[in-house]
This record gives structure tokens, C-alpha cells and sequence, in this order.
């Protein structure tokens, strides 16, 4: 909003009026003084939700986030939030955050707590089962083959492919670039063929 010479005189001098009329800004300044952050722990960091990084201050008072805002001096959002980083506040003073993984068993209908070494353990060992029930290290294709005498004939050829099928990767936009690559990377390794992003979605 620009505001015009005129504009900023005439303010000023409403301000002035005011100022001269006796206006009482006391109850103003006690509120300011009163914040709820007057007290609390400052401590800078970086919004999870996507990948822009957008820069929060977070305050804290007796182990307790109290309040959240956008980092004015950060590179990239220079103090704004979108509406889910505005309510970050929210993902850590929350009481049905879920702390620890939950578990349905096949055919079951009830959650049930497990512990984090169990989850993953039980992750990894279903992985590790679907890749190599279904791992192709070979597959077949069709191929034109030039004969000596010039005539070209389709050829069945076995070619190195080393890929699974049966599962696939979504990737996170949470993630900064060097997770991604390494995301990236671990998937490959493991012959994935299906991998995308959320940000592409």
C-alpha cells in the first residue's frame, strides 16, 4: 500500500492531535509489555511441511511451545507461513498426536501400539520379502537383427534389467534436496522402477 506525502502528514499530524489532547497510550504499553513471550525460550528453525524451508521462531516456556511466527530475517520466506505453517504450533501441543506406530494385523479391525524397533524391523523384512519373491534380473524383448544377405529379422533377447515390480516409492516434499538424492539413490539400488514425488502428484 503506498502511502502519499499528503497522506503520511495528515497521519502524522492526527498522531500529534491525539498525542495533545491527552489520549492515554499507558494501557497500550502495559499490554506490550505483558506478551506471553516475554519470558520464553527463542529458538530459530525450519517449517516441516514441504521443501521451501521457510524459517519459524519458536518460543518455549518450561519445555512447552507457547508460540510460533515466521522468521522475518530468514532468506527464503523472510517471515511469512502458509495456513499450515501458521498453525505448526498445533503439531506439538497436540493431545491425539500419535507418539508411537500403530499396528493392524491382515483381516484384523483394531489398531494396537508397537514399539518403533518392532514397526521398522517389520518394515524392512516385508520389503526385503516382496523384492526378492519378485525380482526380475532378466527380461525378454523383441529385437530387429540385420542378417548378412540384408534382410532384418525380429529376435527374441535376454537383456540385464535387475528390477522389482511389486513395489513402489512416494517420495516426501518435506525432504530437502540431498535426502531426496539419497532416497534416490537407496531406491535404485534396490531395482525399484516406480518411484515418484509428492510434488509432482
Amino acid at each position: 500500500m503506498g502511502v502519499s506525502r499528503r497522506d503520511f502528514l495528515k497521519l502524522s499530524g492526527t498522531t500529534v492531535v491525539l498525542g495533545s489532547l491527552g489520549v492515554n497510550l499507558d494501557p497500550a504499553k502495559a499490554y506490550a509489555q505483558g506478551l506471553r513471550i516475554k519470558n520464553a525460550k527463542q529458538t530459530t528453525t525450519v517449517c516441516p511441511y514441504c521443501s521451501v524451508g521457510c524459517g519459524i521462531i519458536v518460543y518455549t516456556e518450561n519445555g512447552k511451545v507457547i508460540q510460533c511466527e515466521g522468521d522475518p530475517d530468514h532468506p527464503i520466506s523472510e517471515g511469512t507461513l502458509c495456513s499450515k505453517g501458521s498453525s505448526i504450533m498445533q503439531m506439538a501441543n497436540n493431545d491425539t498426536r500419535l507418539l508411537k506406530p500403530r499396528y493392524r494385523e491382515p483381516g484384523g479391525t483394531a489398531w494396537k501400539e508397537v514399539e518403533w524397533d518392532w514397526a521398522l524391523d517389520r518394515i524392512a523384512r516385508l520389503v526385503k520379502d516382496a523384492r526378492d519373491k519378485n525380482f526380475k534380473a532378466f527380461s525378454t524383448i523383441k529385437v530387429k537383427e540385420v542378417q548378412p544377405d540384408g534382410t532384418e529379422i525380429e529376435v527374441e533377447k535376454q537383456v540385464p534389467v535387475n528390477r522389482t515390480d511389486a513395489i513402489a516409492h512416494i517420495g516426501s516434499a518435506a525432504m530437502d534436496n540431498e535426502e531426496c538424492y539419497l532416497i534416490q539413490k537407496l531406491m535404485r539400488s534396490w531395482g525399484l522402477v516406480y518411484i515418484e514425488h509428492q510434488a509432482r502428484i
